[in-house]
C-alpha cells in the first residue's frame, strides 16, 4: 500500500482523529470551570493539569461509539500518529515551567501547547481543518491570553474544539 492510501485508510478508519478531538471537549469545559473557581492560582493550575487524566478513557469510550478502535495496529502509519501524540508530552514541560513562573499565564501556555501539537495531524490525516485549528488556536489564544483572564482563554477554546469538531465532522 502506498503512504497515500496508508493515510487515507487511517484518516477514514480513525475518523481523522474525531473521538481524540471530542474528548478534547469535554476537557476544555472542566478547564473552564475550574477556571472560574476563586481559589489560590497554583492549586487551580494543579487541576487544570488533571483535567487531561480522562482524555484517553473519554476518546476510548467516544472511540467506541463511533465504532472507532483507536488504539488498532493495523495501519503502520497509528505508530506514527502516537509519536505525534508523545510529542506533547514535551511541551508540556514548557507548561510546568509556566505554573511556576507564570502562573497566571498557565491556562494560556497550555492551550498553546494544545493547538500547536495538532499541526502534524493535518499531515497525516489530509485535513486542512487540523491545519487550521493548530495554527489558529495558539494565535488566538497567545493574544487573548495576554489581555484577558484564563477563563475567556478556557472559554474560546471550548468554543474552538466545538467547531472543530464539526469541522471534521464535516470532512469526513
Amino acid at each position: 500500500m502506498s503512504l497515500d492510501n496508508l493515510r487515507d485508510d487511517i484518516a477514514t478508519k480513525q475518523k481523522k482523529g474525531l473521538p481524540f478531538i471530542m474528548a478534547s471537549v469535554v476537557v476544555w469545559i472542566f478547564i473552564t470551570v475550574i477556571a472560574t473557581l476563586n481559589i489560590d492560582i497554583n492549586l487551580k493550575n494543579l487541576l487544570v493539569f488533571c483535567c487531561s487524566i480522562p482524555m484517553l478513557p473519554l476518546a476510548w469510550l467516544i472511540g467506541k461509539k463511533m465504532k472507532v478502535d483507536i488504539f488498532s495496529n493495523e495501519n503502520p502509519l497509528g505508530k506514527l500518529g502516537f509519536l505525534f501524540t508523545l510529542n506533547q508530552f514535551l511541551y508540556l514541560l514548557i507548561v510546568m515551567w509556566v505554573f511556576t513562573a507564570v502562573p497566571n499565564k498557565m491556562i494560556m501556555v497550555y492551550g498553546m501547547v494544545f493547538g500547536a501539537h495538532l499541526l502534524p495531524y493535518s499531515w497525516l490525516y489530509r485535513s486542512k481543518s487540523y491545519q487550521f485549528f493548530a495554527i489558529m488556536i495558539p494565535f488566538v489564544t497567545l493574544i487573548l491570553g495576554n489581555f484577558f483572564s484564563g477563563f475567556v482563554v478556557a472559554v474560546v477554546l471550548t468554543i474552538s474544539e466545538i467547531v472543530f469538531v464539526f469541522s471534521l465532522k464535516h470532512e469526513l
